[in-house]
């Protein structure tokens, strides 16, 4: 029971995580492949047996538009992607979650209106801060996390869209920068401790500022 009351269901430890891998694939079983090895920007292909770096692509003559960029296609932001998934809000940003994937949780944080990171002004620049502080805190405190990685992307969408990636304690091989590339490999939570974890964040979150929609 949290600090609201709230029964929470039992959370998947780091052993339980293992024992679900093992269960599916056998103790030296490999996890099925990732589609992001047929992405384009995937820069390793194997050459004769052995994996190395793909040939640098020339430069383009612009760099194309991304969603909601002008000659791009529209922003999903704006026209309401992701909306009904809202955990949290308050008149200027939202959290929302990635699905449900191999992370034990995956959040973003983004603004209301159509801005990207240049466009903040000094106000919503200094609440983004505060706000990247208190979700990194609230989630770093979830059971069985063992950090909270944040970090901005933007290359597919010009809305500013902040990943708040929970990564599980004491899995050596998923540390750093490379932590997420394991969100594609490891089998989702179980959805009850994903949605209480969701609501735990969303509750928290909403002691400082806003208020939770889950």
């Amino acid at each position: 029971m949290d600090r609201y009351g709230t029964v929470r269901p039992c959370p998947e430890s780091p052993e339980d995580l293992y024992a679900r891998v093992v269960a599916a694939v056998g103790e030296h079983g490999r996890l099925p492949q990732s589609d992001a090895v047929t992405w384009e920007s995937f820069p390793w292909e194997v050459v004769d047996g052995a994996l190395v770096p793909k040939v640098l692509r020339p430069p383009l003559h612009a760099e194309p538009p991304r969603k909601g960029d002008p000659g791009g296609d529209p922003c999903p932001t704006c026209a309401g992607a992701g909306g009904e998934t809202r955990i949290w809000e308050n008149d200027r940003w939202s959290v929302r979650p990635f699905h449900r994937s191999g992370m034990p949780l995956v959040l973003f944080l983004e603004p209301r209106e159509h801005l990207d990171f240049t466009d903040l002004d000094d106000d919503l620049a200094a609440e983004y801060g505060r706000l990247t502080v208190w979700l990194t805190r609230i989630m770093s405190n979830l059971p069985y996390v063992g950090r909270v990685h944040v970090f901005r992307v933007g290359d597919g969408v010009s809305h500013l869209h902040v990943w708040f990636v929970a990564r599980p304690e004491r899995l050596p091989g998923i540390v750093g920068s490379m932590a997420m590339e394991w969100d594609d490999l490891l089998p989702p939570p179980p959805e009850e401790v994903w949605r209480a974890d969701l609501g735990t964040v969303a509750r928290h979150l909403a002691t400082h500022d806003g208020r939770a929609l889950v």
